[in-house]
């Protein structure tokens, strides 16, 4: 739990990820779970690097200094997650696994459903603020999620200890600039009413995502493990190897009431902790 008059400094960080080792399920035993994780590498770029291109437009419209800065470190944050998991990517893509069908699926989804649009003026800035409503409600996910895997117990799993440092270090660092798009939303535009109508859109969309996504991977995973069931996705999230649905539905809920600021959830603390170890970013360093 954190204060919302806590100030970082937001700011990328390099970091190096040495994928020659990782084995097909990188958690063993566990394809459904690995899948469902990997899931992340071929959606999450495509949406990174969105963000990145609205909040640009966005960035001469800020009137305050100390949010410009964070937004300026968020850019940089997201932009070095786009590279990161392309990484990973290309590797299940060297490993056999067809990866661009997807992706293709991301990229007219952010490029073309959620792009730039051939308006000016009123409307254009209008089209801007819808935007960052939806980031918002995608960024509330991403802080969930980073808390999520902070948490969870995939060494005891046997999880491949550079896909955790991955995660975590991704993870740490959405915990780290939760409340960015949150603020700058709120700072440009601030509507209750397109705050709640931005996650009522994002929610099944995100769920669609990773439930299409998972069977995708399942069914194209070269090793042939089956198919992708709910029943194997609720033992593994009573592990805690996936997230729960009531962990989803109870994190989502603070969202909807008028007061509400990220700082309210995750630990900053043990996100910048965890930064500070990363194996990724000492090597880097």
């Amino acid at each position: 739990m954190t204060s919302p008059d806590e100030q970082l400094v937001l700011h990328a960080r390099d970091v190096k990820f040495d994928w020659a080792a990782l084995p097909m399920h990188w958690v063993p035993g566990e394809p459904q779970v690995t899948h469902t994780i990997n899931v992340l590498h071929l959606a999450l770029p495509e949406g990174e690097r969105w963000f990145v291109e609205v909040f640009k437009q966005a960035v001469p419209l800020i009137r305050d200094e100390r949010l410009k800065a964070d937004v300026l470190g968020f850019i940089g944050q997201e932009a070095v997650h786009a590279e990161a998991h392309d990484g990973a990517a290309a590797h299940l893509e060297a490993a056999g696994v067809p990866v661009r069908p997807f992706i293709a699926q991301m990229e007219w989804l952010f490029r073309k459903l959620l792009g730039d649009r051939d308006l000016t003026g009123a409307k254009a800035e209008e089209w801007l603020v819808e935007r960052l409503g939806i980031v918002a409600a995608i960024e509330h996910y991403t802080a969930f999620l980073g808390q999520w895997v902070l948490d969870a117990p995939l060494e005891e799993a046997g999880a491949d200890p550079v896909m955790l440092d991955l995660l975590r270090w991704h993870g740490a660092e959405e915990v780290e600039h939760r409340s960015v798009a949150f603020d700058l939303f709120m700072h440009l535009d601030g509507r209750y009413t397109r705050r709640v109508r931005s996650m009522a859109a994002v929610t099944p969309v995100l769920a669609w995502v990773f439930s299409r996504g998972t069977r995708y991977l399942m069914r194209h995973d070269p090793t042939r493990p089956g198919r992708a069931t709910l029943r194997a996705y609720r033992r593994a999230a009573r592990r805690g190897l996936l997230p729960t649905g009531r962990q989803l539905l109870r994190e989502i809920r603070p969202y909807f009431r008028k007061s509400y600021h990220p700082t309210e959830t995750g630990n900053t603390d043990q996100a910048v902790a965890y930064l500070a170890s990363s194996p990724a970013a000492q090597a880097a360093g």
